[in-house]
């Protein structure tokens, strides 16, 4: 064989092996995060508090939002929102208002910490816009271990008053967003996120995470958790 037509051959597969587009990432195949601790953690999911106005928002389809989003992160066992508002009834309170009524609720449902969502904006046309947070109370006390405790009682102590702030330091974490999809490097963030879990032959493909509102406001709680989780390592 002549060696210059050999090497045109060999130079002509290397271009056409460049020229190729890198394959989708497979349908499933998404990268978990993990809880960097080494002891593995139970969080309870609180309602989520809505502030963006919009009456349609649901706190507890919010809420559960955020609880699919933990429960794929390794390390971290998740208590679902039904049950912290089943304490929130027994305790009379509407929503956590104090550093101490999250350190009881957790101490009721035996968890090492209380995320608490909250909605600040909310526009589901396309481009969606979503603002949220995520609070994340980890409590270092065991109060219903105490003897003769009576925590609604204590509840209601750890109520603050009408003007009141939440506290601005103590045994909490807490991450802020905006994500506005007319953003072009937020879109970007939505497509990589969408890679491996979007259905490939699904009739909208990744298109579809900017379209559902529960799809992109799970790409949301997504970015927060991870903002999240390394905030607690520090």
């Amino acid at each position: 064989m002549n060696p210059t037509r050999g090497l045109i051959a060999l130079l002509v597969a290397l271009l056409a092996l460049n020229g190729c587009e890198p394959k989708p990432q497979p349908y499933g195949a998404e990268r978990q995060l993990s809880w960097w601790g080494p002891k593995r953690q139970v969080w309870a999911i609180a309602p989520a508090v809505n502030l963006s106005g919009e009456n349609e928002i649901d706190p507890l389809l919010q809420a559960d939002l955020v609880y699919q989003q933990l429960q794929s992160v390794n390390g971290i066992t998740v208590v679902p929102v039904n049950r912290v508002a089943e304490v929130y009834a027994s305790l009379r309170i509407e929503k956590i208002e104090s550093e101490e009524q999250a350190a009881i609720v957790c101490d009721l449902l035996c968890a090492d910490g209380l995320v608490v969502p909250t909605v600040t904006a909310y526009d589901p046309y396309n481009p969606p816009k979503v603002g949220a947070a995520l609070q994340l109370f980890m409590p270092h006390g065991a109060l219903s271990q105490q003897a003769a405790v009576d925590v609604r009682e204590l509840a209601r102590q750890a109520s603050p008053g009408p003007n009141d702030a939440m506290p601005t330091h103590g045994n909490f974490v807490q991450v802020v967003g905006m994500f506005d999809a007319a953003n072009g490097s937020v879109r970007q963030a939505v497509l990589d996120y969408a890679a491996g879990r979007n259905d490939p032959k699904g009739p909208l493909g990744s298109k579809e995470y900017f379209v559902s509102m529960d799809r992109y406001c799970g790409f949301v709680y997504a970015s927060l958790i991870r903002e999240l989780i390394n905030e607690a390592g520090h």
